[in-house]
């Protein structure tokens, strides 16, 4: 079982994201413990959600750099 800080020291976005995402269904839910009473992840479904996500790589567009004009020489 993982904890907020550790969730969110292998999944590269802020807390706040890390709710709306799991509130949206897009993250694996977490869970109360009864005894710490604090919200845990279970360690495999968070990494079978990076992987998913590491097979949409390729798929999902990237922004291109923007070209730069070479500068005018003037003699």
């Amino acid at each position: 079982m993982l904890t907020e800080k550790q969730v969110l020291g292998i999944v590269p976005f802020a807390r706040s994201t890390l709710w709306l995402m799991e509130k949206d269904g897009r993250f694996p839910k977490g869970r109360y413990s009864l005894n710490t009473r604090r919200k845990l992840w279970y360690e495999d479904e968070v990494v079978a959600w990076q992987v998913a996500m590491d097979g949409q790589g390729p798929h999902r567009r990237r922004r291109r750099a923007k070209k730069t004009k070479p500068a005018k020489q003037t003699d």
